[in-house]
């Protein structure tokens, strides 16, 4: 991340192209257009991101976009070759290399969803350079948004158009041309979108402006004024109306807020306001301020589930508590809390490898048990525990240790429910104070961050980062802990053995190093907290008593 300053000027011109212009090269080896992140390529390893300037006309009316797009960054290694991804449906006219001496066509290779442009000479770490480029079409259409994502052409109950981007998963690229890796972010962002007269865009940070075209059309001008993961950036666009109002954040100063509804569900958006604003009140007290309360707190109707767009979360779930708890209802919109989760865990702070993205996904879903206990008490916070444990998968790693693409996290990790346990795990094992100190640490390590508002508290995170501050507030060594529940796929067991007048718990692992976890054993209606030195324990039981191994039912293991 760097200051728009420091620049690299990339302006992007957005049209419809029918061919391909005669500056492209023919390519090798293909670049998947859908894979996002993994191992950087030299070519966008090169330099960093400072800032975007994307001005994007939508026309519902043949679902193509068309606008320009500035991009500014600086190199940090020294390169004659840099690359950004564009997906291969968005046809390239040309490719311009603009330098303090003008303006100078360059050829250009295309190798599938990456393309490469050779500058005249070596840059040197901290020089800048500038591209600009043409490209225009129609955008993939989502299959299945937000998890095979893409743009959203859909109609409300009015029959006017309803539009939305969705790309984690699949990178930003799917629209616009960009460095589509998880580990660079701009530090700033403007968004300028022409739509037909009649519709609102709602996206990322604060609108400035909204300006009339002579032919009806409006452009709406957002801006966002802190770091920002370029898969986050999201256009929504319906005939919405506001529903607005500003809270008092914990850390002194004050949040804006706006949910964008639609019209028709006007009234539904009415009634759950008043939960927005708590879920967001509780988030504050329990891990620390919003973080991009100077641009604003935004919600926007989507006609897909929903997804984190930093400050512009997509609400689909149809104000149906149920949407995505597979149909349990447990008193609040789920929905909401979880995409609003990952204001702190996964824009805040965010894993700058897919490796780590159970710190998004698994905290989101452990903080819907957390609320639950705040608002309802211990037992209905352990029932919905014990209510996502069948859906842990016992054979998958929560945290590998290789890179991964996002489609890889997700399609073969459970960084979700067995993530959420883990934490759910190891606070019983180093307590409660020194848990959510860790929580909170996680959020913010530096106190005087959370009173920030100009981005400096947004910085990336690896699981490593969570091991330390757990053992730092713990007084723990924890390796064994975090090496068999988020490094190794196994479960671990506890087998269990009672004879005459004693029990005898031992844990066993796939690993050969040693795992300590203490037990809680109720007898008779004692609780006892059994230490595993070793991983082994035996413990005197009078005759007769009934034994209950883990009764709070808060050890992660294999049943």
């Amino acid at each position: 991340m760097r200051h728009p300053a420091a620049v690299l000027t990339c302006v992007v011109a957005l049209a419809v192209f029918p061919h391909l212009a005669a500056g492209q090269r023919a390519c090798g080896t293909s670049v998947d257009p859908y894979d996002s992140g993994g191992v950087l390529d030299p070519a966008e390893a090169a330099y960093d991101v400072g800032y975007y300037d994307l001005a994007v006309s939508v026309n519902p009316s043949d679902s193509t976009l068309a606008g320009r797009l500035a991009l500014h960054a600086v190199t940090v290694a020294p390169a004659a070759r840099m690359a950004f991804d564009l997906d291969t449906l968005l046809a390239i006219e040309g490719v311009m290399l603009l330098d303090r001496d003008g303006a100078s066509a360059r050829r250009w290779e295309r190798c599938g969803g990456r393309v490469f442009v050779d500058y005249p000479r070596t840059l040197q770490p901290g020089e800048s350079f500038a591209l600009e480029i043409t490209y225009g079409g129609r955008p993939r259409i989502a299959p299945r948004p937000p998890w095979d994502g893409g743009v959203t052409w859909a109609r409300t109950p009015s029959g006017a158009p309803w539009i939305a981007t969705s790309n984690q998963m699949i990178g930003a690229d799917v629209w616009w041309p960009v460095k589509d890796h998880v580990s660079d972010k701009p530090d700033s962002v403007s968004i300028a979108v022409t739509v037909p007269g009649g519709l609102v865009v709602a996206s990322n940070g604060r609108l400035r402006t909204v300006t009339d075209l002579p032919d009806g059309r409006r452009t709406w001008h957002w801006f966002v004024s802190t770091p920002i993961s370029s898969y986050n950036v999201a256009l929504n666009i319906a005939p919405y109306e506001t529903i607005d109002t500003t809270i008092a954040s914990v850390a002194g100063d004050s949040i804006p807020v706006t949910f964008f509804v639609l019209p028709e569900d006007y009234e539904k958006g009415l009634r759950l306001f008043p939960e927005i604003l708590a879920h967001l009140q509780w988030y504050e007290r329990r891990v620390g301020p919003y973080a991009f309360r100077a641009d604003k707190y935004g919600v926007a109707q989507t006609p897909h589930l929903g997804m984190e767009h930093q400050s512009i979360i997509a609400y689909g779930a149809n104000f149906d508590n149920r949407s995505m708890t597979r149909g349990a209802d447990w008193g609040f919109d789920a929905l909401h809390h979880h995409e609003l989760a990952h204001e702190w865990w996964g824009n805040l702070v965010t894993n700058a490898d897919w490796k780590d993205m159970w710190v998004h996904e698994g905290f989101g879903t452990y903080m819907q048990a957390l609320y639950l206990e705040d608002t309802q008490g211990g037992e209905r916070a352990q029932a919905y525990m014990e209510s996502i444990r069948r859906w842990v998968n016992p054979r998958a790693t929560v945290a590998p240790r290789q890179s991964q693409s996002a489609q890889s996290i997700y399609d073969g990790h459970d960084i979700y429910f067995k993530g959420a346990w883990v934490l759910h795990t190891l606070r019983g094992l180093v307590g409660d104070d020194a848990f959510f100190r860790a929580l909170r640490r996680m959020a913010y390590p530096d106190s005087a961050l959370a009173l920030t508002t100009d981005g400096s508290a947004v910085r990336f995170v690896s699981t490593a980062d969570f091991e330390t501050i757990a053992e730092t507030e713990s007084g723990q060594d924890l390796s064994w802990f975090f090496d068999v529940y988020l490094h190794r796929p196994e479960l671990p067991v506890l087998a269990s053995q009672e004879r005459a007048g004693s029990l005898t718990l031992e844990w066993k692992t796939a690993g050969d190093g040693p795992f300590p976890l203490p037990v809680e054993v109720r007898i008779g209606k004692d609780v006892h907290r059994v230490d595993m030195p070793g991983g082994r324990a035996t413990i005197a039981v009078p005759e007769g008593a009934e034994v209950v191994i883990d009764p709070a039912g808060r050890i992660l293991r294999d049943m």
